[in-house]
């Protein structure tokens, strides 16, 4: 022995992302309440955007813009709050009859149950032996196997999630805050100018910068590119205006509104 330590290292294994040269994939944002202030808002922006459209194609004054405008984004603000917090409640009501199923067919029907379970494994590439190790584990522990059943299923815990309340008021928030841009350039540019058309054009502008800035959101959510998201969201926004404008237009004409 020459005095000094006869340990040896073992060298660190590189990281499989590393090795085959790949990054890490960038996490999506988590929480439903980011997920429905992004999507309400994306709806109150076009769904805005779209009404101020047929009303500027309809020449009506600013003073409708206001009032129409204001009117029914709080009414469809309501509605959709109103409508996910029923949507949450019912899945919760739910997955809470769901489990007091799952947990009589657990105690009563055990073997059945195991079966489905190891069947299931197998499905997804378990050989006979990890399976029925894991199914045994499993059976030791009712809850934790009531729980592996309901994802079987596709059905959430009743416990996970926000509270339907709490879904619906934020998304109701979310589609009056982002549903405002674009009337809010009628009132901004009141001491600037009496143009309508100028107004309508300054809109147009304000819907594109929350629309732009809530498809980048959007993108970060699902882990999207942001150029494709923001891109898409824009071109539905355009879309959706452009529509509500012909159609005011052609009723203008249709009802004799001209000037």
């Amino acid at each position: 022995m020459d005095g000094k330590s006869s340990r040896t290292t073992t060298p660190l294994l590189p990281d499989a992302a590393a090795k085959h040269g790949r990054e890490r994939p960038s996490e999506p944002w988590k929480g439903e309440l980011v997920k429905s202030i992004v999507y309400a808002g994306l709806d109150a922006i076009i769904t805005s955007f779209s009404l101020i459209s047929s009303i500027s194609a309809g020449r009506l004054s600013s003073v409708d813009v206001l009032v129409l405008g204001f009117a029914n984004l709080v009414a469809d603000g309501i509605s959709m709050g109103f409508g996910d917090y029923v949507s949450s409640n019912t899945e919760r009501d739910v997955a809470v009859k769901e489990r007091l199923v799952t947990e009589w067919e657990v105690t009563n029907r055990r073997r059945c149950q195991e079966q489905a379970l190891l069947d299931r494994y197998r499905d997804l590439g378990m050989n006979i032996d990890d399976a029925t190790t894991v199914v045994n584990i499993f059976a030791k522990y009712e809850d934790i196997m009531v729980d592996e059943k309901m994802v079987q299923n596709g059905i959430l815990s009743p416990d996970d999630g926000e509270k339907p309340w709490k879904k619906g008021l934020i998304t109701f928030g979310a589609f009056l805050v982002f549903g405002s841009a674009p009337i809010l350039a009628f009132i901004i540019l009141i001491p600037f100018t009496c143009n309508d058309t100028h107004k309508f054009i300054g809109a147009c502008i304000l819907s594109a910068l929350a629309l732009a800035a809530l498809g980048a959101a959007k993108a970060k959510i699902a882990g999207q590119k942001y150029a494709l998201s923001v891109s898409g969201t824009l071109f539905n926004g355009a879309l959706a205006g452009f529509a509500a404008y012909v159609i005011g237009w052609v009723l203008r004409d249709v009802a004799g509104l001209e000037n």
